[in-house]
Parts: C-alpha cells; structure tokens; sequence
C-alpha cells in the first residue's frame, strides 16, 4: 500500500472522527429524556392512575413503542434528505413529546401523558441512528470506533438527565415531575444547535439520481450474522428494558426515596455508556462475538445480584452490571449488524433492525409493570436468565457455522 493510500485512509478516517464526536454532542442532549423518562415514567403513571397500578409502567412502554414506531419512517426519511434535516426533525417532535408530557401532568391525564412519552420516544426513535450514521463514514475498521464515540455521549446524558429530575422534578409542586418533563424541551433545543455543524449535504445516491436500493430487505435479514445480531441486540436490549423499567417501582417499594431510585438510574445509565471509551478497542482486539457474549455474560451476573437482596447495594449494584452488559451486548451487536449491509442497503437494514429491537423493547417494558405487580422484583430478574441463553446459543451457533464455513464469514 502507498504512502498515499496511508493519507487517504487517515484522512477519511478523521472525518469520519469529526462527525462522530458532533453525533455525540447531539446524543447527549437528545438522549437525555431517555433518564428522565425511564425514571420518572413509571412513577408518573402511578400518580396519575387511580386504581389498576399494573399499568404504571405503560408510559414508558408508550416511549418504547415510539422509538419502534420511528425507526423506519427516520431511516427513509435521512436516506432522502440528509442525516442533519432528518435529526432535526426527530428534535422537533421531542420537544412536542416532553411538553404533551409535562401538560399531560398539570392536567392529570394518563392517555395525554402517554401519547407525549410516545412522541419522545419516537424523537429517540431518530436519535437511534445517531450510531448508524457514524458509521457511514470511515473506513471498515473504525465502524466500531465510530459507534463507541457516538455512545460515549450518553456518557454526559447519563449525568444531565438525572439531574435535571432531581433540580426541576418539583418545580411545578404540588404537581410533581411536570417540571422536569418541561425542562426537557431545552434538552432537544440544545441538540439541534449541534446539528447546524452537522454536514448538510444530500445524501450521494440521491444526488446521482440512482435509484438503485440493493438487494431485497428479505435477503438482507435472511443472512445468519444479521439474525444472530437482531437476536443478541434485542436481548441485550429488552433485558435492560425490563429491569430498568421496573426497578425504580421496586425501590420505592422498598422503601427508598424517589432521589435514591433516580441516583439508582443514573449510576445504571453511566454504566451503560461510559464504557463505550474503550469498547471500540475491545472489540478490535477480541472481536465482535467474544464482546457480544461478554455483555450477555455480565447480565446474568446482574440477575444474580439483583435477587440476592433488597438492599439499596443490591439495586445499584444489579443496576450498573446491568448497564455494562447491555454496553458490551448492544454495540457488538450493532457492528455485526453493519457487516450486514452495503452502502444503499443503509437505510433499509437499519431502519429494519431497529423497529424489530424497539418493539421488543416496548414489549419487555410492558411486561416490566405487569411482572412486578403480579409476581415481584426476583421475577423480573429470573426472565433475564433463559433470554440471555437463547442468545448465547444462537451466539454460539454462527460461531460454529462460520468456522465450519468460511466463505459465508463477513470479514
């Protein structure tokens, strides 16, 4: 290889750097409602209902199924007019989720509270290609890099989420939590002046006017390694889904404070992306699967803790292996996912792969309130263990089958 094609690449490669490091300022703010929705979100919904507490949880179901629900509309969307005009939008419905949200409280109505989660989320249904849009740039090898600095904002919304519960959640008293849900709108507004430094060219397929989309979507998720992805992703994911959802209920149930249940979640949340430093090279060295299987590892190890005991170690304990198994789980599992695909077969595979995983998601969060009324906080955990080991099978067996046949191994 020339000396020019080293400067080539090193050039590309600190593009593909640059816009990485912007795509984590926008998930920082951006994914900053995740917190305050996630903690905030059963805890709403239980003030606002007055009898059937089993569907406390709904709300952040209905942010679930918003993310789902955007998943393809945003890839299509980007594919036709850029990554910075499609993340803006996806801000602009978050500012109208968390508003709905907070008026949805001062007018104490459950269906508007979760109709505004709803639209948050589906705003993080866009933030969701944050990691995938990194990833278009660069060369092969710094695709995992790419996704972990792009992961490492939610590093900074880990901390701005949490806190702006504690600050602002009683700002409105005696209705509570409004505050917070409001203030959040400055959240997506701060995003969206990242993005103005965000490249606002069109993307180059349309500029060509080609309307080539590659191979059928079909034959795209037929492949194994795409399979075994989504698989191990929606896991990881829903795994996470379904004890975060419902262990700020177990620990107010506990007898722990909503400030103690909301530290309990940002510890949980800097668990999930503080990693993301180092994951990149982790995966580099030890590849995707060891990660993958790591992460699924570290998940049953939360289980464990988590219904060892109902102490206040025992929840933050169980709640940050949580998080850095889903961090090992997830971004191994998005960098087999981008071996999946070519160039024009982004938009398709992308938005495929993430309303199969959020609509998992949303369906564990449900099924988080449901568990926790009906059978308790060791139920919820004891489901990680035979979903964990689904995944380690299906895992194992592309292992196995890509070694047994190379020439179907995506290098």
């Amino acid at each position: 290889m020339s000396a020019r094609s080293f400067e080539e690449i090193a050039a590309e490669n600190a593009k593909a750097s640059r816009n990485a490091w912007l795509y984590a300022a926008c998930q920082a703010f951006s994914s900053a409602s995740a917190p305050i929705s996630i903690a905030l979100g059963g805890l709403a919904g239980t003030y606002l209902l007055e009898a059937d507490k089993s569907l406390a949880t709904a709300p952040v179901t209905g942010f679930n199924i918003g993310v789902a629900l955007a998943a393809l509309p945003a890839a299509m969307l980007m594919r036709r007019v850029g990554r910075r005009l499609g993340f803006m939008t996806g801000a602009m419905i978050g500012i109208a989720g968390v508003l709905v949200a907070g008026t949805a409280l001062v007018l104490h109505s459950f269906v508007l509270f979760c109709i505004g989660l709803m639209m948050t989320g589906s705003a993080n249904g866009f933030a969701q290609q944050y990691r995938f849009a990194a990833a278009d740039k660069g060369t092969p090898d710094f695709r995992a890099k790419a996704i972990s600095i792009v992961l490492i904002g939610g590093v900074a919304s880990a901390i701005i989420g949490p806190q702006i519960v504690l600050l602002t959640r009683d700002l409105l008293a005696p209705v509570p939590f409004a505050g917070a849900f409001f203030a959040g709108s400055l959240l997506f507004a701060a995003s969206i002046v990242v993005m103005t430094f965000l490249d606002p060219a069109i993307p180059a397929k349309v500029e060509k006017g080609s309307i080539d989309t590659g191979r059928p979507l079909r034959e795209i998720m037929s492949q194994p390694r795409f399979v075994v992805a989504v698989i191990c992703a929606i896991g990881s994911y829903s795994m996470m889904s379904l004890v975060m959802t419902a262990a700020p209920l177990a620990m107010i149930g506990c007898g722990f404070s909503v400030d103690e249940a909301t530290l309990g979640i940002q510890w949980h949340v800097l668990a999930m992306f503080a990693p993301s430093f180092v994951t990149g090279r982790l995966i580099a060295r030890f590849g995707k699967e060891r990660i993958v299987a790591l992460g699924l590892t570290i998940l049953i190890g939360c289980a464990i803790v988590a219904i060892s005991g109902i102490e206040l170690a025992n929840f933050w304990l169980a709640l940050i292996l949580l998080g850095l198994g889903w961090n090992f789980g997830f971004i191994g599992s998005t960098a087999m996912i981008t071996e999946t695909y070519r160039a024009g077969e982004s938009g398709k595979a992308q938005g495929a792969n993430d309303f199969l995983l959020f609509g998992f998601v949303a369906l564990a969060s449900l099924m988080s309130g449901s568990t926790m009324d009906a059978f308790g906080w060791a139920a919820v955990n004891i489901i990680i263990f035979p979903v964990v080991g689904l995944c380690l099978m299906a895992l194992g067996w592309l292992v196995w089958q890509e070694r047994r046949n190379p020439a179907v191994s995506v290098s």
